[in-house]
């Protein structure tokens, strides 16, 4: 089964890389969001070769993972923009730098699954410091509001490598690194702006794995349905991010969305610890998943529609009309 599941994996970046998006080009809304559907279909597809080697539970939490993974990952897409927005990145290289961030992900998602997947096998207790650290950091995002004001500038990792490395002064077509004279005149290897784009967004996926991996704990402990929702949430990460990046003020209520789903997984543990049950049925996870999420995205097309705010202002002008036409003698 891993063996099947890394060919698939494999097979995805060869094909992502080397036959759809070949060279430096920008990928346009059509093709995104056409990608964007392939890798969902594929993931979900994957659910059904779970169902049929592990059973239908396995299958129920699979897709409870990955359901939950893709709508984390929307996260990540705001803040991606933010980062190419700060760097200037051309829209032609955002593609190469998300597709070997989504590399570097592969492999570190591997690390932290890993490291807790043998945590969560030695101490099962700390299931339960997972759950409590999914509710707090869901409390924490419904009072932090819809907005976040981080200024990156002032992030450590990035002021970290404009003290200590070599950086160019403008990008050097899609190249990470490129050797040119230095101060003295020898060759030297410098970063280019691109390389630390790549690097912050690392950082930030470690962030954000930070609530993704025990959420994804609290809800399965197998390292094979833990790792494979991870990732096959995280591929179409890149084809999501050019579909969305343009829209992304539609989906204003989606970040209480997410917290609520942090705080329903994290909570559901609790609940099934206190009643004495070894865990909340996959079906019910499922679909409790669905509809946060499915009110999240619906409220948040609603209220950012494009007369939603006009239609607003115009009844208030009319309230307030009203008020004043009430308080004037007849």
């Amino acid at each position: 089964m891993w063996a099947i599941f890394l060919a698939i994996v494999l097979f995805l970046l060869v094909l992502d890389l080397g036959v759809l998006n070949r060279g430096q080009q920008e990928i346009g809304v059509r093709k995104s969001l056409l990608m964007s559907a392939f890798y969902i279909a594929i993931g979900l597809a994957f659910g059904g070769f779970v169902w049929a080697q592990l059973g239908q539970q396995s299958a129920l939490e699979y897709w409870t993972g990955f359901v939950v993974e893709k709508s984390l990952a929307m996260d990540n897409v705001f803040v991606i923009a933010t980062i190419f927005g700060f760097f200037a990145v051309p829209r032609h290289l955002q593609h190469r730098v998300l597709f070997w961030g989504i590399l570097g992900v592969i492999v570190l998602r591997a690390i932290m699954i890993g490291f807790g997947a043998a945590l969560v096998q030695r101490y099962e207790w700390v299931l339960l410091v997972f759950a409590v650290f999914l509710v707090v950091t869901g409390i924490k995002m419904l009072r932090s509001g819809h907005e976040d004001e981080s200024d990156l500038s002032q992030n450590r990792v990035l002021k970290w490598m404009q003290r200590n490395l070599r950086v160019t002064d403008g990008f050097v077509g899609d190249r990470f690194f490129v050797r040119q004279p230095g101060q003295s005149g020898k060759m030297r290897t410098f970063v280019t702006p691109l390389f630390l784009a790549l690097i912050v967004i690392e950082f930030a996926d470690l962030v954000f794995a930070v609530d993704s991996v025990p959420a994804i704990f609290a809800i399965t402990t197998d390292p094979y349905l833990v790792y494979t929702s991870n990732i096959f949430a995280i591929l179409g990460l890149r084809a999501l991010y050019f579909a969305l990046a343009a829209i992304l003020h539609r989906f204003a209520y989606l970040k209480p969305a997410l917290a609520a789903l942090l705080i329903f997984i994290g909570g559901k543990v609790l609940v099934a610890e206190a009643i004495g049950i070894e865990k909340v049925p996959p079906m019910i996870s499922l679909t409790v998943t669905f509809l946060i999420l499915a009110t999240g995205v619906i409220v948040s097309l609603v209220k950012t529609a494009p007369g939603h705010d006009a239609a607003l202002k115009k009844d208030e002008a009319a309230e307030r009309l009203a008020e004043k036409a009430v308080g004037q003698p007849r």
